[in-house]
């Protein structure tokens, strides 16, 4: 702002005639300050329409990934990732890079193949693919979504400890949302008292959040994940299609209980939530 008010008072010099005594006028004063609020209003204003358009993205995101599972199952009557028959149509890779690390990671579209029980697992025995993560390599080499996934694990730790399983646009795809990604995994049927979700069928679902081992590190603010909630879903965060992890998984400020009734805490003002969406593939 220091570099605008010098510039406004510049422009603004070289439009008046030459006085001689030395300052601005009260008047000079006051019409730069009516400029720069007007400037922070814009930049505020601008920065909420671009929040508003990356909380837009996170539903219209899902919707495009479920339908583009949809079709791929249509197409090759199988799940992405999990299909037997991945290697028939884009080449294989050797079967000691299935399922593969960080160090063998797929360049081209060679893959590796499910085991066709239509679980997205991530631990898969030598010879076949890390299904959850050849999950977006199979999406993108059928040309259902945008981009290059290695269909491998990542390497290193994430946050400093475990195994960084995901890594936001090497392995799994970037969010429109700044900062933030997808991963999938199977889940299944939660029981009550699960440490992380809350109970419910999940089958094969989608993560969303910030980086971390399955991208789901928080991402949103409560208020943000209530409103998604709310327009996608049911506004409550243990039940529907979006949910999110339990307070005693790590994330205490994002609902205000740990059973079906939860709410979303909408007082508290720091990003605190990420979701966990039941796909129904």
């Amino acid at each position: 702002f220091l570099f605008t008010f010098c510039s406004v008072m510049i422009i603004w010099n070289s439009m008046v005639p030459m006085r001689q005594q030395s300052g601005f006028s009260l008047v000079e004063l006051s019409i730069v300050l009516v400029i720069l609020g007007l400037l922070v209003g814009g930049v505020l204003s601008g920065q909420a329409l671009i929040r508003a358009a990356e909380l837009r993205a996170v539903s219209t995101e899902t919707s495009r990934y479920v339908a583009a599972v949809q079709t791929f199952r249509d197409k090759y009557f199988a799940l992405p990732g999990d299909m037997p028959n991945a290697t028939a149509f884009w080449g294989a890779e050797p079967p000691s890079n299935c399922p593969g690390d960080h160090t063998t990671p797929s360049t081209t579209v060679a893959t590796c193949n499910g085991d066709g029980n239509g679980q997205l697992s991530w631990t898969m025995p030598a010879g076949r693919g890390s299904e959850a993560h050849r999950f977006w390599q199979h999406l993108a080499n059928a040309g259902l979504i945008e981009g290059q996934f290695t269909g491998t694990q990542s390497a290193g730790a994430c946050n400093g400890t475990g195994t960084c399983n995901n890594t936001i646009g090497v392995n799994a795809p970037r969010s429109r949302m700044s900062n933030a990604g997808w991963s999938v995994s199977f889940l299944g049927n939660i029981n009550p008292g699960d440490n992380y979700y809350f109970p419910g069928q999940f089958g094969n679902a989608l993560h969303f959040g910030s980086q971390g081992n399955w991208t789901t590190n928080s991402a949103l603010r409560p208020e943000e994940a209530w409103n998604i909630d709310t327009k996608a879903d049911d506004g409550r965060p243990g039940t529907g299609s979006y949910t999110t992890w339990r307070n005693n998984a790590g994330f205490p400020n994002c609902t205000n209980g740990n059973d079906a009734t939860a709410a979303y805490r909408l007082e508290v003002t720091s990003i605190s939530c990420q979701f966990t969406i039941k796909t129904g593939f």
